[in-house]
């Protein structure tokens, strides 16, 4: 999948990007998020919060168990970058009664793809300069791949978020990390090499919405979850007729939605 870049600002809401779908879940996320260990981050939370918050947990623990696992491994972050992004995408995407946290979806996952990839290699972009501000409309002007401006990106934020709080990124307990992608959307962190504002809403959440409704393929969508939370069938995209049909009604194939893989 190419990715499409976008203007777009990070939505006040954590689950504003995903309309009347999605519902606010309140499950906390365990300090010290680690690589691959879902599961044990997972365990440890439940093990520190009070019974009153584990209803929701416990919903989001079926649904993930339903689901295939995401593909293990990354090929473009190392271990304290992905302890940045998993923590980032389980807090953007936190776990209700409709989904799994950010990284059980596979989010994570389906950006390093896309950053260890051609789009990631600035394949498709003009990289000989020159380096010059340019309009909003014309996104970031750096010398820098999408994936060398991303990992920039994290290790300045990364940086930004232990000189205010005292704590890594990846350290940071729920409400303390939203509130930091709060900041980091809305211009308030700065850096003097990497423009943060401009590297999370033009970069980070473009790929975040992307890897919430790509194909699952892609590596993120696990289970067409997020087709399934929107209604949304998926291949072959020929309903054109059946948008004539099923307008302001319940589509039947909305509940089996199909993906690449399942033509394969």
């Amino acid at each position: 999948m190419t990715h499409d870049p976008s203007d777009k600002t990070f939505h006040p809401s954590r689950r504003g990007l995903l309309g009347v779908a999605a519902v606010t879940g309140a499950a906390s996320l365990a300090p010290g998020v680690l690589i691959g260990t879902t599961a044990a981050t997972a365990a440890l939370a439940e093990a520190s919060e009070p019974a009153s918050s584990r209803s929701v947990d416990a919903s989001a623990s079926t649904i993930a168990a339903k689901l295939p696992s995401p593909v293990p491994g990354y090929l473009s972050f190392g271990p304290d970058e992905a302890g940045f992004v998993e923590t980032m995408v389980n807090v953007m995407c936190p776990a209700d009664a409709l989904t799994p946290n950010g990284v059980d979806c596979g989010l994570a996952v389906y950006i390093d793809r896309q950053l260890a990839g051609g789009f990631g290699e600035g394949a498709r972009l003009y990289m000989r300069g020159p380096w010059q501000e340019g309009t909003p409309e014309l996104g970031y002007q750096l010398p820098l791949t999408p994936e060398q401006f991303f990992k920039a990106g994290l290790a300045a934020a990364d940086t930004a978020c232990q000189k205010q709080y005292g704590k890594r990124f990846s350290e940071m307990d729920e409400s303390g990390a939203d509130k930091f992608l709060q900041e980091l959307s809305g211009g308030k962190v700065t850096d003097e090499r990497v423009p943060l504002g401009s590297w999370f809403n033009k970069l980070v959440y473009p790929l975040f919405v992307e890897a919430c409704f790509a194909d699952p393929i892609y590596g993120g969508n696990v289970g067409k979850v997020f087709w399934k939370a929107i209604g949304y069938p998926g291949l072959p995209a020929v309903h054109a007729q059946d948008m004539i049909d099923f307008r302001g009604k319940p589509f039947p194939g909305a509940a089996d939605p199909k993906s690449i893989a399942d033509f394969a």
